[in-house]
């Protein structure tokens, strides 16, 4: 059963109406942790204050959940002179598994001050003998100056009791989490130290650069380097601040794509999320989506209604469920859901159901997610999803064209398009074998 476009501008108003308070609550808790981070400034000046948090702000009002809020760090480092050692699977300790991007970070010379941060120890001979920065006493170093500084403030009376809790700042962990509150909302922070260096323009592996974004904007979001704690040995690089980069760019273009983001984040919360102890729908997974949509929609037609703007996020998201695939946007090599347990199936049925009758979901509700379980998937929308993630036509808009008829939500006229539509179609046709 359709829904008429009152209801989806009303679900959409629901949501836009929180924004504000929301921001309200996060300014509140980001002076208190502006404060911390000043007094650790103070102590030591190798740990900078990165006082433009709008890129956080931006984020945490978009996102209806209560996830953590990633808050960088950025170290008094010259980047550009380290030199960026490439790690491999033997490098890792026995038990451990280095993810892609994974590497050291060789310190130049000696004299730097940064010889308590440094080893030559290990995996880290890499260098002739110069010492490597070490993330784990990074970290330590940073967790000691938080907690000096929420001692003094505290003495000083700078914030109220119950302001603050350190309660969840663990030993080994990768980042350090502070709950602060924001008027009546507690918020988490997971702080992490960042070494940021300047590098080459993104390569897009045969990609149309800026497809669908404004002019630039690709290369202004990738410019710098965001290298992050991956263990206590090693360094990874961090899209989060790129990707939060691309979706402000994405946030200039006219048409509903930050609207439909909204409007799946707060399905997400109420009904794709985590069930059962498998792991649901990610708010990260969905802002992939939205950048992988904006590029294979690029035109302005596409994201003119609130509806039409949605399905062009949803045959992309059914896509990755039905293959267990979804390609980061900035390193294509990389699966978003490998690592994960999620129930495919059950978040395929979600979806797709959803799709098929958005009446019954576009409502908010505060108990157990909307009954899936007796919804039986269309076998022809799963056979054209199921096509083998290889060919890359069937990561193109053509392809995602036929989706968007399937759920009869297609309504541009352009006969380009149309006709590799029709091209695609006969492609298909000759490799789905026909439903009985």
């Amino acid at each position: 059963m359709s829904a008429s476009a009152s209801h989806w501008r009303s679900y959409l108003g629901a949501i836009v109406s929180h924004e504000r308070q929301r921001l309200e609550h996060f300014q509140r808790a980001e002076d208190i942790l502006l404060t911390l981070l000043e007094d650790v400034h103070a102590r030591d000046p190798r740990f900078l204050v990165d006082y433009a948090r709008n890129l956080e702000a931006f984020e945490f009002a978009l996102c209806t959940s209560e996830d953590a809020v990633t808050v960088e760090v950025p170290l008094r480092i010259d980047g550009d002179a380290l030199r960026v050692l490439a790690c491999w699977p033997g490098d890792a300790p026995a038990g451990h598994c280095l993810g892609l991007g994974t590497c050291c970070l060789e310190v130049p010379s000696p004299g730097t001050d940064l010889e308590d941060w440094t080893s030559t120890v290990g995996v880290m001979e890499q260098g002739g003998g110069m010492g490597c920065l070490v993330p784990g006493k990074v970290l330590q170093h940073l967790k000691e100056l938080l907690v000096s500084a929420i001692v003094r403030c505290q003495r000083l009376f700078l914030f109220q009791p119950g302001d603050l809790s350190a309660e969840n700042l663990q030993e080994d962990a990768m980042e350090l989490s502070l709950l602060i509150r924001g008027g009546w909302k507690t918020i988490r922070f997971d702080i992490v130290p960042v070494v940021r260096r300047r590098q080459e323009p993104l390569w897009l592996k045969g990609r149309q650069k800026d497809r669908g974004f404004p002019e630039g904007s690709l290369w202004r979001a990738t410019e710098e380097a965001h290298f992050v704690p991956a263990s206590a040995h090693h360094w990874r690089s961090s899209t989060h601040l790129p990707i939060l980069k691309l979706l402000r760019a994405v946030d200039t273009l006219k048409g509903h794509r930050l609207d439909s983001l909204r409007l799946l984040n707060q399905l997400r919360s109420q009904d794709w999320g985590e069930e059962g102890g498998k792991a649901g729908i990610t708010f990260n997974h969905l802002k992939m989506v939205l950048l992988w949509s904006t590029e294979l929609f690029p035109c302005p037609e596409d994201w003119q209604d609130l509806e039409g703007s949605v399905y062009r996020l949803l045959v992309i998201l059914l896509r990755c469920l039905a293959t267990r695939h979804l390609p980061h946007f900035l390193h294509l090599e990389e699966n978003l859901f490998r690592g994960e347990a999620p129930d495919f199936a059950s978040l395929y049925r979600k979806v797709e159901s959803f799709a098929r009758d958005p009446r019954r979901f576009l409502h908010f509700h505060f108990g157990l997610p909307a009954r899936t379980d007796s919804w039986q998937t269309d076998p022809g929308t799963q056979a054209l999803l199921q096509l083998p993630t290889e060919d890359r036509s069937y990561w193109d808009t053509a392809y995602f064209d036929i989706l968007l008829s399937q759920f009869q939500v297609y309504r541009i006229q352009d006969s380009t398009r149309h006709s590799a539509m029709s091209q695609l179609f006969s492609k298909i046709q000759r490799e789905i074998p026909q439903q009985s």
